[in-house]
């Protein structure tokens, strides 16, 4: 395996998915993550020990699932680009027998990803930074475009960031984003042991997506979705303080911004 740094949290994330479908009260069920997980020669100790890893990949799972799956009732015939997949089973898990789907990724990652997840018809794998504007010239629109930044943008610095927007809106004239962000405070604060052995490190995040408007006004903010929505499905009994201002501002949430 030659994967290296972040490339190798897109294992985590897809062994903590296969873990949770095992489990008896599983709120998703991810095949595709059991059966991938099964074929993999890699050293998952630390991942199974990390609780943190687990709740924060199972939440936005749970919420990321939802939203697109709502999406995808109201646009049955779009086209959803999944940028920064890796390992990303999605579509399995969603798919509604008409969509089109693209997973856009490092060309090293894109290539780990297709010895275990072959394309289809309507599912493509672009091996492409997401600082790249040349992914965008792939993608073949077919009504409405749903693009998805989950688990990147707090590896990147904010130039970063303000480069992806701003491809997306050079590139397409209508589109809806659902955008993972991490909280600068825990940017700051967040440990993760799975991440860290990775050699990977959290960079960037800012309090509120509206703030990426600053970015580039042609998007429009709708509405940030705190991944505590999706600890609270898992484990229903956090309720009782994940209503807290001073929790709720250190968790990752997915803003929407639609132009």
């Amino acid at each position: 395996m030659n994967l290296e740094g972040v490339e190798k949290t897109m294992l985590l994330t897809l062994f903590a998915k296969a873990k949770h479908s095992q489990q008896k009260n599983h709120k998703f069920y991810d095949s595709k993550a059991i059966e991938i997980i099964s074929k993999i020669d890699y050293d998952f100790s630390i991942a199974e020990k990390d609780k943190f890893m687990q709740l924060g990949t199972i939440a936005r799972t749970i919420v990321l699932d939802e939203m697109v799956s709502e999406y995808i009732n109201v646009h049955p015939d779009c086209t959803i680009v999944n940028i920064a997949s890796g390992m990303d089973t999605r579509f399995n898990r969603l798919d509604n027998g008409k969509i089109n789907w693209y997973n856009v990724d490092l060309e090293n990652s894109a290539k780990y990803r297709l010895k275990y997840i072959e394309d289809t018809d309507r599912v493509t794998t672009l091996a492409f930074s997401a600082m790249d504007p040349d992914w965008a010239q792939e993608i073949s629109i077919r009504n409405d475009v749903l693009i998805i930044v989950e688990g990147l943008t707090m590896y990147l610095n904010q130039k970063d960031v303000e480069k992806i927007i701003n491809i997306i809106d050079k590139n397409f004239d209508k589109c809806t984003l659902f955008m993972e962000i991490m909280p600068p405070i825990s940017v700051k604060n967040t440990k993760e042991a799975s991440v860290e052995d990775t050699d990977s490190k959290f960079i960037w995040g800012v309090d509120k997506g509206n703030e990426l408007i600053k970015f580039n006004n042609n998007l429009k903010w709708i509405k940030d979705v705190n991944l505590f929505d999706g600890v609270n499905v898992y484990k229903p009994h956090y309720r009782i303080v994940t209503w807290l201002p001073m929790l709720r501002k250190r968790m990752d949430y997915i803003t929407v911004l639609e132009k």
